[in-house]
C-alpha cells in the first residue's frame, strides 16, 4: 500500500510565476557556485601560473569532464523526473525506493568512471589534438579530477533528488560552503605551495568530496517525503528500468553535445595556445548563460513532473509558457551585459592582450544567438517532465550533433577559420529550436483535443 500525505504542495497548487521564481533562484545561485569551482581554478592558474596552465585547466580536460559529468547529469534527470512524479502523486514508498535506486546508480557509476577515466585520460587528450606544451598539465588535472569523480556523481544525484522533491535551497547552501572551501584551498595550494595545475585539481576534489558528504547527510536527516538510509541503497529492478528509460536518452544527448564540443575544441586547438586559452576563458563566461538557462530547465522539468504526476495538465502548459517568458527576458539582459563588458571580463582570466582580443571577438560573435537556445532548453525540459524523452533526444541528435559535425567537416575543408568553426553553434541552435517549437505545439494540440 502506498502512503499518501495530504500536505499542501506549492508546486502543484501555488501561484505559478511566484513558485517558479522561488524555486529558480536557489537553483541559479547553486549553479553559479558550482560553476565557480572551475572558474576559480581558471582565474588563479591563469593569473599566477600562466596561459599554458589556463589552457590545461579549461581546454581539452574541461571538455572531457563536461562529457562525463554531462552524461551522468542527464542520467540523474531520469531519477529526478520519476521522483518528481511520485512526489506530485504523494506516493511515499515508491519515491523512497526511487531515491535508494538512484544512489546505487551514482555509486556504481562513480567507481567505474574512476578507473576508466584515469586509464583513458592520455588517449582522450591525444584524440583532441591537445597542444604538446599543455599535455602534461592537462593529464595531471584530468587524472586528479577522475580520482574524485564518485563525489561529483553523488552530489549531482543527491541535489537532483532534493530539487525533484521541491527543495532547491539545500543544494545551494551546500555549494556555497564548498565553493568557499575550494577558493581557500586554491589559494593555499597554488599561491602558497606553488603546486600549479595539480593544486587547483586537488582543491576542487576536496571541495567536491565535502559537497557529496553534505548532500548525503541532508537526505539521511530529511523529515519530508524522502529519507535516505545507507543500508537500503540498492537496485530496484522496476524502478531501475524506469529511471534508465528516462535518464539514458538525456544522458546520451549530453554525450552527443559534449562530443560535438570536443570536435570543436580539437579544431580550436590547431590554432595554437593563444586561441586555446581564449576559448578556455570564453567557456567560463559562456557558462554564465548556461547556468541561468539550466536553472530554468531544471525548474520547468520539476514543475511539469510534479503537476503531470498530479494530473494537472493545465498547470503543465501554463508553467511552461511562464518559464519560457522568464528565460527570454533574463537571456536578453545577459547577452547585453556580456557583450558590453567582454574585454573587462576576459582580463579577469589573463593579462595577455592577444588572448583577450581573440576571446572578446569570439564572445561578440556567438552570444547574440543565446536567445534562440532558450526554446530548446525550456520546451525540452517541459517534455522531459512529462516523461517524453525519446523525440527530444532525436531532435537534438539530428539538429545539433549530426548537423554540427557535418558543418565542421565541410568548413575545415572550405574555410578553416575560427569564425567559420564556431558559427556551427548558431546555425544548429536555430534549426533545433524550430524543430522543438513545432513538435511541442503538435504535442500540445493532441493532448488538449
Amino acid at each position: 500500500m502506498e502512503t499518501v500525505r495530504q500536505t499542501r504542495n506549492e508546486i502543484t497548487e501555488g501561484v505559478i510565476w511566484k513558485q517558479l521564481l522561488l524555486f529558480f533562484f536557489p537553483i541559479l545561485l547553486g549553479t553559479f557556485f558550482q560553476q565557480l569551482y572551475n572558474t576559480i581554478d581558471s582565474v588563479i592558474v591563469g593569473q599566477f601560473v600562466g596561459k599554458e596552465a589556463l589552457a590545461s585547466v579549461g581546454g581539452s580536460s574541461a571538455q572531457i569532464v563536461s562529457l562525463v559529468v554531462g552524461f551522468f547529469t542527464g542520467l540523474s534527470s531520469g531519477a529526478a523526473v520519476t521522483i518528481a512524479q511520485f512526489t506530485g502523486a504523494k506516493k511515499e514508498e515508491t519515491a523512497n525506493a526511487g531515491l535508494h535506486n538512484a544512489y546505487a546508480i551514482a555509486a556504481a557509476g562513480g567507481i567505474a568512471l574512476t578507473f576508466i577515466g584515469i586509464l583513458a585520460a592520455p588517449f582522450m587528450l591525444r584524440l583532441m589534438n591537445t597542444p604538446a606544451q599543455i599535455m602534461d598539465g592537462s593529464l595531471i588535472y584530468l587524472r586528479i579530477y577522475f580520482a574524485g569523480i564518485l563525489f561529483v556523481l553523488v552530489y549531482n544525484m543527491g541535489s537532483a533528488i532534493l530539487r525533484a522533491a521541491g527543495d532547491s535551497k539545500s543544494p545551494l547552501y551546500i555549494l556555497i560552503i564548498c565553493c568557499v572551501i575550494n577558493i581557500v584551498l586554491d589559494t593555499v595550494f597554488v599561491l602558497l605551495f606553488h603546486m600549479g595545475v595539480a593544486g587547483a585539481a586537488i582543491a576542487t576534489l576536496i571541495a567536491q568530496a565535502v559537497s557529496a558528504v553534505l548532500v548525503t547527510l541532508k537526505l539521511m536527516r530529511s523529515g519530508g517525503l524522502l529519507r535516505l538510509s545507507l543500508r537500503k541503497i540498492r537496485f530496484h529492478g522496476t524502478l531501475l528500468k524506469m529511471q534508465l528509460k528516462l535518464g539514458l536518452p538525456t544522458g546520451f544527448e549530453s554525450i552527443l553535445f559534449a562530443i560535438t564540443n570536443i570536435a570543436i575544441q580539437a579544431a580550436i586547438n590547431t590554432f595554437g595556445t593563444d586561441t586555446t586559452a581564449a576559448w578556455s576563458a570564453y567557456g567560463k563566461l559562456d557558462a554564465i548563460f548556461w547556468m541561468v538557462s539550466t536553472a530554468f530547465g531544471i525548474s520547468i522539468t520539476t514543475f511539469v513532473g510534479q503537476n503531470y504526476g498530479a494530473g494537472k495538465m493545465d498547470r503543465v502548459r501554463r508553467s511552461t509558457r511562464v518559464c519560457l517568458c522568464m528565460d527570454l527576458v533574463v537571456s536578453f539582459v545577459l547577452v547585453a551585459v556580456l557583450i558590453g563588458a567582454r574585454t573587462i571580463l576576459f582580463r579577469l582570466f589573463t593579462t595577455d592582450d592577444a588572448v583577450v582580443q581573440i576571446g572578446a571577438d569570439m564572445l561578440l560573435f556567438i552570444t547574440p544567438w543565446y536567445i534562440v537556445y532558450v526554446f530548446i532548453e525550456i520546451l525540452g525540459g517541459s517534455l522531459r517532465g512529462r516523461g517524453n524523452v525519446i523525440v527530444p533526444v532525436v531532435i537534438t541528435l539530428l539538429g545539433v550533433c549530426v548537423l554540427r559535425i557535418i558543418w565542421l567537416a565541410g568548413v575545415l575543408k572550405i574555410s578553416p577559420t575560427i569564425h567559420a568553426i564556431i558559427f556551427s553553434y548558431p546555425v544548429t541552435w536555430v534549426i533545433t529550436a524550430l524543430a522543438f517549437i513545432g513538435y511541442y505545439l503538435l504535442k500540445s494540440r493532441k493532448q488538449s483535443s
